[in-house]
């Protein structure tokens, strides 16, 4: 399920604005804010060098953390970041404070597996990926690392739909009208039919009509 928890301190941060994240930055640190669960905020700084290691081991946005705060240890999942418009550096985290009734929505990595068993792949055919991530609702403490899409079997022209999908409990997607396209086996190119071609638009036209209305 979720990536394995790491754990990170932080100092306090009585005053906050501007000039006060202006002086924390100068330190070395950024300024944060830990929210949610129906409780007060709390205002922390945070070590930029260690958010900074932690956002590009990948998963940031998908893994539970422990932020201790003047030996008080909070449970939290990082929600927003800021970061720097020219120079890319983290400029601010907000993190949400989970228990293990707390419900969040996050962005979770498709990965294709069984590639060899796809008949259509294995005579030429394209793994037509229309979408990378896909929107659930699941879990604080159960967050997937990626969804599992199986391949076998699958000719060209074949569709994956969310359907298709063997979803762990309690993870349900946010866009639950209609039956939405992940990939599709398609076919080599100058060897696509007519049929084939129209299939590969729809797939794309109801991609680009989900994320309009994501």
């Amino acid at each position: 399920m979720s990536n394995v928890a790491y754990e990170l301190k932080a100092e306090a941060r009585e005053r906050v604005g501007k000039g006060s994240a202006r002086e924390l930055r100068r330190n070395g640190l950024i300024p944060a804010v830990i929210y949610g669960d129906k409780k007060e905020p709390v205002s922390i700084a945070l070590s930029r060098n260690e958010v900074t290691k932690k956002m590009h081991a990948g998963g940031f946005f998908t893994t539970l953390a422990t932020i201790e705060v003047e030996g008080k240890k909070y449970s939290v999942l990082p929600k927003d970041i800021q970061l720097d418009p020219v120079r890319d550096f983290v400029l601010h985290v907000d993190f949400l404070r989970v228990s293990k009734n707390t419900q969040v929505t996050v962005d979770i990595p498709v990965h294709f597996e069984n590639e060899e068993k796809s008949p259509g792949l294995k005579r030429g055919g394209v793994l037509n990926v229309v979408r990378h991530t896909v929107e659930f609702h699941c879990p604080a403490n159960s967050i997937p690392d990626s969804i599992q899409v199986d391949l076998t079997g699958l000719e060209i022209g074949d569709g994956i739909h969310i359907s298709h999908v063997t979803l762990p409990e309690g993870v349900e997607p946010t866009i639950t009208d209609r039956d939405f396209t992940i990939a599709t086996i398609a076919s080599p190119a100058g060897l696509k039919s007519d049929d084939n071609a129209a299939g590969e638009d729809d797939a794309a036209d109801e991609a680009a009509e989900g994320d309009s209305e994501d």
